[in-house]
């Protein structure tokens, strides 16, 4: 019995701390408008699988995947396809962030991989 009671309290504390980690998905519309319209923070990356610098930044996003207090969405972005959504955040680079809160821009960040720098761009909107 206590066993159980044991695993029930692990499993509990182990979905709070999934709960409070960062969610790394691909680009919706309607996941952005939805993150938008609840003035909810998330992040869009303008990425393309050529380049190594969105490699890299996605590897510094992997690494906060269970890091606390990173409670936000990114978005990942087709660079060479989403031409309108490119349009509508002024983008003109790969491996560019911006971050919102609802419809305001908190931080935008480009070709940057220091994972401090991304962890500060990213909290900016919580």
């Amino acid at each position: 019995m206590r066993f159980r009671h044991f695993l029930s309290a692990f499993f509990l504390v182990l979905a709070s701390f999934a709960a409070h980690a960062i969610e790394i998905k691909p680009f919706t519309l309607e996941a952005l408008t939805q993150a938008q319209t609840s003035n909810q923070p998330v992040a869009l990356l303008f990425h393309a699988d050529w380049c190594p610098t969105c490699r890299a930044q996605d590897k510094v996003l992997q690494s906060f995947k269970n890091e606390a207090g990173l409670e936000l969405t990114v978005l990942i972005a087709n660079y060479d396809t989403e031409k309108e959504l490119k349009k509508r955040f002024n983008v003109r680079a790969q491996s560019t962030f911006v971050v919102l809160r609802g419809q305001k821009e908190s931080a935008r960040l480009i070709g940057d991989t220091d994972p401090a720098v991304i962890r500060a761009a990213l909290k900016s909107a919580l």
